[in-house]
């Protein structure tokens, strides 16, 4: 395997890492509001969600 072959995987291997922590962190949050929003609704006067 070439050098560039080489670099290319672990190149790869670290950004799909970086992709999959952001993607885990931004439904987390999105959970966070969802959550937060179905607890404060009913006191604001919004719709519900279900």
């Amino acid at each position: 395997m070439s050098w560039i072959a080489i670099i290319a995987i672990i190149l790869g291997t670290w950004l799909a890492i970086k992709v999959v922590g952001a993607a885990f962190k931004l439904a987390v949050w999105l959970a966070v509001l969802g959550v937060a929003y179905w607890f404060l609704a009913p006191y604001l006067g919004l719709p519900k969600l279900f």
